[in-house]
């Protein structure tokens, strides 16, 4: 199966062999030195400041946006959240649960944050922003740099879900003052699944330090405290913080951030180039489009039906929606162990279901 969906992904041959090795202790000091040296990589390739620090959270990046919610956020804040997909509405779900003050500002699916949506809000006393850099479910790319100038005029702390941008899109944590930056294994970083990746700048780790977090496997008290040396209060998914150790530093031997960004892109490029060059019937719906993933929507078939079809009878993965995109919309990914010959096959497959009339 060549697999095109946004995570799970593929590993590269290096990330894979972790993967088959038994798990080792992970109370010694050859762990710590690991988790630190990733702590580094992680920070060099946000552009985070060197106050910064990270929390490795066995969890999925939905685990990461709750954690910042319970350890930054008060009933005292009053926030703004973007929706506009599955994930923005996955925050607007989590500032309710949690009994958190805030507005929503709705999208419609495709459409970006423009300086209008935001005038109305000037002033207004909010203190918190949450927002995806990345709506995967839709494949928007929001403009960061719009949401950071806001923040900054109104003092807004900043959380920003890159779970499916980092290493993909450009990003500067520390330029946009972000305070929390949230990212996954399984996403760019090209891992298995189970670790939610989080920068906490300066700001974040004062709010921590002030707020009561009401769960203990969650609190990043004490996730920042056993950090210090290089572990976590709880037994992680060690693997899997291996294979991170691994991408990292085969990341930085390649060039760094800024390379597997161009990488990601040329590949986004090829493919939609190659949508158009053999005119298929599909409509790209994002006004703003990330290199992680080109979202379609098929104008002759059910979305659904043709993930299934591709998994079925071509042996390769796209990546369905759910909800009410479910027969709209599915995406194609940019991300993880790819290459072109990869996207010749799928146009090759798509073409395949043209002639016999499928789509």
């Amino acid at each position: 199966m060549i697999n095109f969906t946004v995570g799970p992904v593929q590993s590269s041959d290096a990330v894979r062999a972790i993967g088959a090795e038994q798990v080792p202790y992970f109370r010694t000091a050859e762990f710590s030195k690991t988790m630190l040296e990733n702590e580094r990589l992680i920070k060099k390739f946000a552009h985070a400041s060197d106050e910064s620090k990270v929390a490795f959270m066995t969890c999925s990046g939905s685990g990461g946006m709750e954690t910042a919610i319970m350890n930054c956020l008060t009933k005292d804040d009053k926030a703004l959240v973007i929706n506009g997909g599955s994930f923005g509405e996955r925050f607007v779900e989590l500032l309710t649960l949690h009994e958190i003050p805030f507005t929503e500002i709705k999208l419609e699916h495709g459409k970006v944050l423009k300086a209008e949506h935001l005038a109305e809000y000037e002033g207004k006393g909010y203190t918190a922003f949450l927002m995806q850099k990345h709506e995967t479910s839709t494949g928007v790319h929001y403009d960061i740099n719009l949401v950071s100038e806001f923040c900054k005029r109104n003092g807004c702390f900043l959380i920003v879900d890159t779970i499916s941008t980092f290493l993909c899109d450009p990003f500067d944590m520390a330029a946009t003052g972000t305070g929390v930056m949230i990212t996954g294994s399984q996403k760019a970083l090209a891992c298995a699944p189970g670790i939610a990746v989080m920068i906490l700048a300066p700001s974040a780790l004062e709010r921590i330090n002030k707020t009561k977090c009401c769960c203990q496997y969650l609190d990043l008290k004490l996730a920042l405290k056993n950090m210090e040396r290089g572990q976590t209060p709880w037994t992680p998914a060690v693997g899997i913080l291996r294979q991170i150790n691994v991408r990292l530093k085969e990341i930085d031997a390649n060039g760094g951030a800024e390379t597997e960004i161009a990488r990601c892109a040329g590949l986004a490029k090829y493919f939609r180039d190659k949508l158009v060059e053999h005119n298929l019937p599909f409509e790209i719906v994002s006004e703003s489009l990330s290199n992680a993933v080109t979202p379609l929507h098929p104008t002759t078939q059910s979305a659904n039906e043709i993930f299934l079809k591709i998994k079925d009878e071509y042996g390769m993965w796209v990546c369905p929606n759910g909800g009410s995109m479910k027969d709209t919309i599915f995406r194609v990914g940019h991300i993880g162990y790819l290459q072109k010959e990869d996207y010749d096959k799928l146009i090759a497959a798509f073409i395949d279901l043209r002639e016999k009339k499928f789509i």
